[in-house]
């Protein structure tokens, strides 16, 4: 990543202990995932879709030094000599990680806690400055991505589950929640504005768009919903699948979601983490690509939404009439209210899906249920700048992968970090992972 002086986007000022909180927070959660795989194996096999584990640690020390101790304090380069050319992700080709001169373990995480001790100390009393509360919250988010693809990398490999703690209390309803929820048409301003704490570059500036009247299912895709889609011959008809997804099938030599098994009996398993379980039907299909989505859409008569359709499905009100939609936009489904694990299934603890009817409280205004957390779902939607965008500090967040062929995903998964996601936020991956924790919601044709 070129180094350049900071210039960050206007961001309302936050309180320095919680700018605190939410760096220690983060470290232990990464600490959490990546500990016990660091001693059993410092660089792991080199796959396409995974970092070395030592390697990805060192740059999360990288990425708060490079951009907070230098780029925002102008501390010389004394905490590693020579990071950039060890931890710089914008420069260092992906197979090339396996490879460099990387640090003990005990030298990484001690770099990785001078880093944090040097930030904290930097953080004065009361109010945080406008840049410092930028800079510390892109820091602390990007370590919170790291720690999600920690969390699916672990599934990748058949690693066990982590210990992150006691899961939330409780036992949310179960079951299946059909049907779809009509939502009237009208002007919508996609992307986020400076009301919230912090956003990222590519949802702004804020897009108004027209959106006709659409019917989108109340749950994503079940277990079950997709089961009968592979029963039905899914994988081996080639007239559901477009040309790219047909192809990418057959490279994959896939009969069914990649984890996933048929025992003797002929009944489904899935693999979660290092064991097999049987397949739950009502919780939401996860670990499918765009092509698997698209193909399931077919098969149903259905049509993924639109990232449009989908924002305003879950920030949107009806109007008193219900015949279009009431000015404003909410922050989550629910409301203005912080996630919490009565609203949403986030921040990792409960180490897989609930059930598609869980968490009825942390319902849309039009019904929708868990438009946070769970599982991300895949939009219609090619991931692309939103007109008048620029880069902001961290130029290559967004703006290498516009022409990728990427497409958007919405609302977040249960490994999701609840300071992260809102209804605004936009993830973006090419339509062949099937690696992330993605799944899809529906709309009638």
């Amino acid at each position: 990543m070129p180094f350049t002086p900071v210039s960050t986007p206007p961001t309302p000022p936050r309180a320095a202990d919680e700018l605190a909180a939410m760096l220690i927070d983060a470290r232990q959660r990464s600490l959490a995932l990546m500990q016990d795989i660091l001693e059993a194996r410092d660089l792991g096999p080199r796959l396409a879709i995974v970092n070395p584990p030592l390697w990805e640690l060192g740059h999360l020390g990288f990425f708060h030094d490079h951009f907070a101790l230098r780029g925002l304090h102008e501390l010389p380069d004394y905490q590693l000599a020579g990071a950039d050319r060890l931890y710089d992700s914008s420069s260092i080709a992906h197979d090339d990680r396996w490879s460099l001169p990387l640090p003990s373990r005990e030298e990484t995480l001690d770099y990785l806690s001078r880093v944090q001790q040097a930030m904290l100390e930097r953080l004065p009393d009361g109010d945080a400055s406008a840049a410092q509360s930028y800079v510390y919250q892109l820091t602390t988010l990007h370590e919170d991505m790291h720690g999600e693809a920690f969390l699916y990398t672990r599934q990748t490999l058949g690693d066990p589950p982590p210990a992150l703690g006691t899961p939330p209390k409780g036992h949310p309803a179960a079951g299946a929640l059909p049907g779809d929820v009509d939502i009237p048409g009208g002007r919508h301003r996609l992307g986020s504005d400076a009301t919230l704490p912090f956003r990222f570059d590519n949802e702004k500036p804020p897009l108004e768009v027209e959106v006709a009247p659409f019917s989108i299912a109340r749950a994503p895709v079940t277990n079950a919903d997709f089961a009968a889609f592979v029963d039905d011959g899914g994988y081996q008809r080639r007239e559901l699948w477009s040309e790219a997804g047909w192809q990418w099938r057959e490279r994959q030599a896939l009969q069914a979601p990649v984890y996933w098994r048929r025992t003797d009996a002929g009944h489904w398993e899935e693999r979660a983490f290092d064991h097999w379980r049987p397949l739950a039907p009502h919780q939401p299909v996860v670990h499918v690509s765009w092509y698997e989505a698209e193909a399931w859409c077919r098969w149903a008569g259905r049509r993924l939404p639109s990232e449009a359709e989908w924002e305003v499905a879950a920030s949107r009100e009806p109007s008193a009439d219900g015949r279009s939609l009431a000015p404003g936009k909410r922050r989550h489904p629910w409301g203005e209210a912080p996630p919490d694990a009565g609203l949403a299934n986030l921040d990792g603890w409960r180490l897989g899906r609930l059930d598609v009817a869980a968490l009825a409280e942390g319902d849309s205004a039009f019904g929708c249920r868990q438009m946070l957390g769970n599982v991300w779902e895949w939009t219609a939607s090619p991931f692309g700048p939103f007109p008048g965008f620029q880069p902001d500090l961290y130029r290559d967040y967004s703006a290498p992968w516009f022409r990728e062929g990427r497409y958007v995903l919405r609302g977040g998964a249960w490994a999701t970090r609840s300071r992260l996601i809102h209804t605004g936020y936009r993830n973006f991956f090419t339509p062949d992972r099937n690696d992330t924790l993605a799944g899809f919601r529906t709309c009638a044709v």
